[in-house]
């Protein structure tokens, strides 16, 4: 089989690494991909935006599976114009994406379907919105309705940041359209993690569950990010803890969103909050999570591409085995991330050891033979081990390598797990 990756970031170069790894597969390529993929996959420069250029393209190569990575392109509609094709897509249309490119959509959904979450109301005016912000009080949580590549959620800790943020992103068009609508919601109180499933057909198949860390500094502060790291597993694929979320949130929404005329296809990513009520929905992500996909990837022992290619064609699914072990992922980020990244710096190489010892590139071009970091999130560096410490130990013996000049990253990742220990 040949695959396409739509996308150019960490996750659809550990999406690439994985397809590559399946007997199944002949070639794999990324578009557009980066320039740290190009030992895994070969590149095609297109946008990842532009349904009829991949379109095209997969039909001119004869691509037997594209895997979508990104919310953007699934939003821009890529999965519709490859079903409208016949040709064969992992990824949900443009209408059961709104789960995620709407988070109003997808809270109404939560509402409906019986999907526990935090109360929240939507504001177009920004008085009425701090009018409500007024006599609610904090906390809470401010987030723009549409997509703002994981930037569009403020977790204000004064009044007047609330009120200021409120003008930001109303008044002041800080996230353009996604800001145009925002929700203001009560403040959860638990642990946050995140669920990954395969979904076709209302078959819901979970993965191990994970945790990521948003805030761009140590001891989760700073502002929040795409994600700065994460590990997994936090709860085993078949743990009591996933099979309660599956059937109190992931199920009902799949099920929802067929209700609705809307099927779905792809990977669904809850993100939720662990709370003394169990566990509650922030946010659904109609794709796999970045960074939670490169770590959870290479715990899976299964071959990506047969569990994806016997869903979408209906086949006896292979026995879904995940390595029982630990991985831990740490994002090396430019200086300035998330606002004002400062990149065009040369990185160092590391020598990795096999299977357990990764880097997926996300933020990088290539000049000269050499890499230079090109975006605000520049590369994770995985560390997989039989225990959770020795895992993080590794990990970070390996970012100290490769720090450089104008670059940051967060020294505490997985910090929670050693206090669950």
């Amino acid at each position: 089989m040949k695959v396409l990756i739509v996308g150019k970031g960490g996750r659809e170069h550990a999406l690439a690494w994985k397809s590559k790894k399946s007997p199944l597969v002949s070639e794999v390529f990324v578009a557009p991909g980066n320039a740290g993929m190009t030992e895994d996959a070969t590149l095609v420069a297109l946008s990842e935006t532009d349904p009829i250029a991949l379109a095209d393209f997969a039909e001119k190569e004869g691509i037997d599976l594209t895997i979508i990575g990104p919310e953007a392109s699934l939003v821009a509609g890529v999965a519709d114009e490859f079903k409208r094709r016949g040709l064969l897509v992992w990824g949900p249309d443009k209408a059961a994406a709104q789960i995620e490119g709407s988070k109003d959509f997808s809270k109404k959904m939560m509402v409906k379907y019986g999907a526990p979450t935090a109360h929240s109301e939507s504001f177009t005016d920004s008085e009425m919105a701090k009018a409500y912000v007024g006599e609610i009080g904090l906390p809470i949580v401010i987030k723009a309705d549409g997509l703002a590549a994981g930037k569009g959620v403020v977790i204000p800790e004064t009044m007047e940041e609330a009120l200021a943020t409120i003008d930001d992103m109303l008044e002041g068009n800080k996230f353009g359209e996604a800001g145009s609508c925002i929700l203001i919601e009560e403040m959860l109180v638990g642990e946050e993690f995140s669920l990954m499933c395969f979904v076709h057909n209302g078959t819901v198949i979970p993965m191990v569950m994970a945790q990521d860390h948003k805030r761009a500094y140590d001891n989760d502060e700073g502002p929040n990010t795409g994600g700065m790291g994460a590990y997994a597993p936090t709860f085993g694929a078949d743990s009591p803890e996933v099979s309660e979320a599956v059937a109190k949130i992931m199920q009902p929404i799949v099920d929802g969103l067929s209700s609705e005329g809307m099927p779905y296809t792809g990977f669904l990513y809850g993100g939720l909050f662990r709370t003394a009520e169990g566990f509650k929905v922030i946010e659904f992500n109609a794709r796999f999570g970045d960074p939670e996909a490169q770590i959870i990837l290479p715990l899976l022992e299964s071959d990506l591409i047969e569990i994806i290619y016997n869903l979408l064609t209906e086949k006896p699914l292979p026995e879904i085995k995940w390595r029982p072990q630990y991985a831990i992922g740490v994002v090396l980020a430019s200086e300035g991330y998330p606002d004002h990244p400062n990149t065009g710096h040369p990185l160092k190489k590391l020598n990795l050891n096999g299977e357990d010892e990764l880097i997926f590139y996300a933020g990088v071009r290539e000049e000269n033979g050499v890499l230079l970091s090109d975006g605000g999130r520049i590369l994770l560096n995985v560390a997989i081990a039989d225990d959770f410490k020795s895992a993080y130990e590794k990990a970070y013996r390996n970012m100290k390598a490769l720090e450089v000049p104008h670059t940051f990253y967060r020294s505490d990742i997985g910090h929670k797990q050693f206090n669950r220990q």
